[in-house]
């Protein structure tokens, strides 16, 4: 039986020919680029985290792994603690200790990319009671790597965890681990929001607030971003910027810092966090150009600054 292929809104393609690969890397020799910034790290505040279930919180734990406290649960995006991608070390320590993790009840996986989906670390999270969500396609395989309470979901589809719904939707980008799985399994990202049952109960209790979070998960920019925005009445949005570089060649899987500002408008958040930069050198840019690009184009359109926030790697923020 052949496997299933999936694709793209209107059928994007990213696929990129050897003749590509071997420019890129011809750029990539003749850059010189200024490699001595570093992301700021805070200490973690490991005690309030390990008891918090109650406000709805976000820590950045680094490229894009947050530990999203949310309606009772301890949820996390794509886990990643390893020491290196390939042969490029990481270059910014993770925001907490793999073993100071308070215990994890939901696991959100955006796709299959290494930088996103590395087992190791899941092993050491994945506990009796963890839910691991995965996208169309990637269930058989977790399930065989023995991640057994694993469900998978496609575009627009829903599930409920405890207090939290929790739905999979549309991103532009690809995926594969090995020459034989290409896009053999979709990708995505996530939105949650209290549950039906929970937002009744909470209805005579008005602390805390409840809220909308979106996870962008990997992807160049697209149409589906206003299309998201039409569906949901975002709070805060985590959104990438990095790995942007060569443009000519990243541009249909990864958006550059000014179209995840203007991603972050279409979706409509009130909040935009970044992620994506800083830990990996997945590309050709830097964290302090992916950074200094955002800043530039939040103020060329007014943007409140207040309105993106930039954590310190290992900085818990309040959902306000």
């Amino acid at each position: 039986m052949p496997k299933i292929r999936y694709k793209n809104m209107d059928d994007v393609r990213t696929d990129h020919s050897v003749q590509e690969f071997r420019q890129w890397r011809k750029e990539r020799r003749g850059k010189k680029k200024d490699l001595a910034f570093r992301v700021p790290s805070v200490p973690p505040d490991i005690e309030y985290l390990q008891g918090n279930r109650r406000e709805p919180t976000i820590t950045w734990i680094g490229h894009s792994t947050f530990l999203i406290q949310y309606e009772g649960l301890n949820l996390l995006t794509d886990p990643v603690w390893a020491n290196r991608m390939g042969l490029d070390r990481r270059t910014l320590d993770p925001g907490i200790a793999i073993g100071d993790m308070p215990p994890v009840d939901v696991i959100l996986i955006s796709h299959s990319h290494y930088d996103h989906l590395h087992l190791a670390s899941i092993r050491k999270l994945y506990r009796e009671g963890t839910t691991l969500i995965v996208p169309a396609g990637l269930r058989a395989k977790m399930v065989r790597k023995g991640f057994r309470n694993a469900m998978e979901l496609g575009w627009w589809e829903q599930t409920a965890v405890g207090g939290a719904k929790i739905t999979f939707v549309p991103a532009q980008h690809w995926t594969r681990r090995t020459p034989f799985d290409t896009n053999t399994s979709h990708w995505g990202g996530y939105v949650l929001e209290p549950a039906a049952e929970a937002r009744s109960a909470a209805d005579c209790d008005p602390d805390p607030p409840k809220r909308t979070l979106y996870f962008a998960g990997d992807s160049g920019y697209f149409p589906g971003f206003r299309e998201i925005g039409s569906r949901f009445k975002i709070d805060a949005a985590m959104i990438p910027i990095g790995a942007y570089e060569p443009e000519w060649f990243m541009a249909t899987q990864h958006v550059n810092p000014e179209q995840a500002v203007q991603a972050f408008l279409d979706v409509g958040a009130k909040t935009m966090i970044p992620m994506h930069y800083g830990t990996f050198r997945l590309a050709d840019d830097t964290a302090q150009e992916a950074l200094e690009r955002m800043e530039a184009e939040r103020k060329r359109l007014g943007i409140a600054e207040e309105r993106i926030r930039v954590p310190k790697c290992g900085e818990t923020m309040r959902v306000k």
